[in-house]
């Protein structure tokens, strides 16, 4: 087995998850335009499906463009000098891994918005349909992001394994 596939490992499975964001993304934006183009009931969802999957494109796209590169440079730095990688990487996986706690705030807070426009303004078709989309979109990151943060903290263990 080769010395740095973890490397290999956790940023295919990162490219792989940025994919779904994306794949989300389009399909969210898609959702919105038919629901609206159709004057559905269900179109106040448009608003958070659409600021939401704007967000999966950009994190999606970034993610997926920058891993072969990450991954080449990384492993090149692991051979070259382990020290190094191991403290600069542990450095910037402290980061991300704590990032991912304000994501997660965010999005339970989000969810929880949307739960309670739901249920306060059932009636209110446009608002009901705005917080249902709400709880589509923050429940879909709040899960991708469990497992993005799970394959961090397992990566992070590789990292201080070096």
């Amino acid at each position: 087995m080769n010395p740095d596939s973890f490397i290999h490992d956790y940023f295919i499975a990162e490219k792989v998850e940025s994919l779904l964001f994306m794949v989300v993304g389009a399909a969210a934006i898609a959702l919105s335009v038919v629901l609206y183009r159709r004057r559905s009931t269900l179109r106040g969802m448009g608003g958070p499906l659409i600021a939401i999957a704007l967000i999966q494109l950009v994190v999606g796209a970034t993610v997926y463009v920058r891993s072969d590169a990450q991954i080449a440079q990384l492993q090149q730095q692991l051979r070259a000098a382990p020290a190094s990688f191991k403290r600069l990487e542990t450095q910037r996986m402290k980061a991300v891994i704590g990032n991912f706690e304000l994501y997660k705030r965010i999005e339970i807070g989000l969810l929880a918005l949307g739960m309670a426009i739901v249920v306060l303004l059932r009636r209110r078709e446009f608002w009901f349909a705005f917080g249902l989309g709400l709880v589509l979109q923050s429940a879909f990151m709040l899960l991708l992001d469990f497992f993005a943060e799970q394959r961090a903290h397992d990566y992070f263990k590789a990292v201080l394994g070096t």
